[in-house]
């Protein structure tokens, strides 16, 4: 517990551990949010404050702007979201009597494209291709891979599956992901994850755990699938070495293969509406920021200047 809590009270203690144990449902939410504030509360500490029901605007001001000097835009006002929701919390719990957030501005920021690098469909075939597949392991990242491709899925929810959630239905293969804020999203599977995925549950023998984790961890020096799910860092770990394997240069990360399945299915006369619903966007406009087929048109212009 932070030294500037504990000064604050029980109560205040108590509070501070219910926001994230109670009110923040999301671990990567929480997990940022922890970081954000512990952040915040370290610097307070060096800044003299001396509780936190001692904190002021012009410390949540002083410290929004000395985050800005090293991160970016996106970063900064997360990080000042998770203070206003930490004092909302406390406000509410009647620890202190306003939120010292609510009047800071965060720096401006307005985007139409995303930051996440993609690939075009000739690298996406190149790097499954790559991949071993005479090894339970290879079908599994094999699978994994394909399944954020064609389904446009968030590793968060890949990873969360269990073997049930791959199905039949009206005689094909159907997928069901546990997305962020509890919603549930449904979809048929692209014939060739479902070849992939067969392949994998089939090789696996993992076909009659239904309840089991879908993607597992391989248990040390023995080379079977442990009944752990694969955590998400793993994930990376995986895909940057599969890509580098493939000699792949594009610095990928797990979010990649989601943007490059959205910019894949517009590029063949998709819908930006359909890509929406496929990729359980509540709004097109979210959608938008993983369409890249503008980066074709701008290399093909870059390449019309002939000095």
């Amino acid at each position: 517990m932070p030294t500037l809590v504990v000064q604050a009270g029980e109560r205040a203690g108590i509070r501070f551990l219910e926001f994230f144990a109670a009110n923040i449902r999301n671990p990567n939410t929480r997990r940022a949010y922890a970081h954000a504030v512990g952040n915040f509360i370290a610097w307070c500490a060096q800044a003299g404050v001396t509780s936190i029901t001692a904190v002021q605007p012009l410390h949540v001001a002083a410290w929004i702007e000395l985050q800005t000097q090293t991160l970016s835009a996106p970063t900064v006002k997360q990080h000042l979201a998770a203070i206003r929701h930490l004092f909302d919390w406390l406000v509410t719990g009647q620890v202190v009597p306003h939120n010292p957030a609510a009047s800071v501005r965060g720096p401006s920021h307005t985007t139409r494209k995303g930051k996440t690098p993609v690939l075009d469909a000739t690298e996406v075939r190149q790097l499954l291709d790559s991949i071993d597949v005479s090894t339970p392991i290879g079908l599994r990242d094999r699978a994994l891979i394909a399944l954020m491709v064609f389904s446009f899925a968030r590793v968060g929810a890949a990873i969360t599956m269990r073997v049930e959630d791959v199905y039949v239905q009206n005689r094909r293969l159907w997928l069901r992901l546990h997305e962020k804020g509890g919603k549930r999203h449904e979809m048929p599977c692209h014939h060739t994850l479902e070849e992939y995925l067969h392949a994998y549950i089939d090789r696996a023998n993992i076909g009659g755990e239904m309840k089991a984790p879908l993607f597992r961890t391989i248990q040390r020096g023995t080379g079977k699938f442990s009944a752990i799910a694969l955590p998400q860092a793993n994930v990376y770990a995986m895909v940057r070495r599969r890509a580098i394997a493939a000699g792949i240069d594009t610095k990928i990360s797990n979010h990649t293969f989601r943007a490059t399945g959205i910019t894949a299915y517009l590029k063949n006369g998709g819908t930006l509406e359909n890509a929406a619903a496929m990729a359980n966007h509540a709004s097109t406009r979210t959608t938008q920021l993983y369409d890249r087929r503008r980066d074709d048109i701008s290399l093909d212009e870059v390449e019309r200047i002939r000095v």
